[in-house]
């Protein structure tokens, strides 16, 4: 029964960022109270766990559709967040101070359960899933990393070729220009080269990176005539801490993991050492099991109720909000990191 009802408490994330919107004041953070204070504090006395669903309950388990309905609903959930935020902005009177709680409370949520909800939906098959992924993509003007994350990332994951793999050594802050950047240019070669292969145009709606970027532009000119220019700033501002919350997460699972290239001139095959993993059990339920990343790697079909703990796996220090906030001090982050590196190695 708990395995089956453990990810409503992910909700509760959304509803501190409502009420962080509606109370203002010490409030007005919201998500960020949730997100980088109580779940990293309670995994600190909090016991990971490694069990996993048994093989025989799989199959049952990954068809049960309340698993899929709960991230469906975060698409009314995170645009009546943004309403609400937008609407706080450009027609409430607001200090400083509150501004950016507010801010920083709607980033979290753009990445939290945007974004991280729209990398889950845009494995699936389905028409449904795949445009609840692009639309959860649009208020982080992000539309383009379902193409790159599917068709570039795990193709290239653990090599230089991949930008969102983490380099040894290198800071948090070098990694978030080079992955950015880099994403959105492989997003574009991939499109250009799946348009060319199935003999359509590249200019026009068979474009999938086209048809996002004019999503993310009517949502800015909405945002513009509604509630003006100060707004449209904020809102660019939420959805930049929205992306590089995402690009914080790549930086964590990826660091200093690396393939190797084999006598063939190929990498050897994508195993369990290559993505950092948690199994605190409060940022898998927050994060939809993303912290079970080694396995994700292995099988992204698998939905993510029965993202299963791999034995071999390297576990970071802390749970992924722990984790984050490590990587923020580079010099920290390396002194803790790059010797469990050299032991893998």
């Amino acid at each position: 029964m708990w395995d089956d009802l453990k990810y409503l408490i992910a909700y509760l994330s959304p509803m501190a960022a409502a009420v962080g919107l509606y109370l203002g004041g010490i409030w007005s953070p919201g998500a960020v109270y949730i997100g980088f204070m109580v779940i990293p504090l309670l995994e600190l006395v909090l016991p990971a766990r490694k069990d996993n669903v048994p093989i025989r309950e799989e199959t049952h388990r990954n068809t049960m559709k309340h698993f899929d309905w709960l991230l469906y609903f975060h698409l009314p959930i995170v645009y009546g967040l943004v309403v609400y935020f937008v609407y706080r902005i450009g027609f409430t009177k607001l200090h400083i101070w509150e501004l950016i709680g507010m801010t920083m409370n709607m980033g979290v949520i753009l990445g939290s359960y945007g974004i991280n909800v729209a990398h889950e939906l845009g494995h699936r098959a389905d028409k449904v899933s795949a445009w609840i992924a692009r639309l959860l993509l649009v208020p982080s003007l992000y539309t383009h990393f379902t193409i790159e994350h599917n068709y570039g990332h795990h193709r290239h994951v653990g090599t230089y070729e991949d930008p969102a793999t983490a380099r040894l050594g290198e800071s948090i802050y070098a990694f978030w220009w080079r992955s950015v950047i880099g994403s959105f240019l492989n997003a574009w070669r991939l499109e250009r080269e799946r348009l060319l292969r199935s003999g359509k145009a590249f200019i026009g709606l068979s474009n999938q990176l086209i048809l996002g970027v004019g999503l993310q532009l009517l949502y800015l000119i909405v945002i513009v005539i509604w509630a003006g220019w100060i707004a449209l700033l904020v809102v660019l501002l939420a959805a930049m801490m929205g992306f590089l919350l995402l690009e914080t997460v790549n930086y964590i699972e990826h660091y200093g993991l690396v393939r190797k290239k084999l006598p063939s001139g190929h990498y050897e095959t994508v195993g369990a050492i290559h993505s950092w993993n948690s199994n605190h059990e409060l940022g898998r339920i927050f994060l939809y099991e993303l912290t079970r990343h080694a396995d994700h790697h292995y099988r992204t079909s698998r939905h993510y109720q029965i993202l299963r703990h791999l034995e071999g796996a390297p576990q970071l220090p802390a749970g992924y909000p722990g984790s984050m906030m490590l990587s923020l001090v580079p010099g920290m982050w390396r002194r803790v990191m790059d010797k469990r590196i050299k032991v893998k190695m």
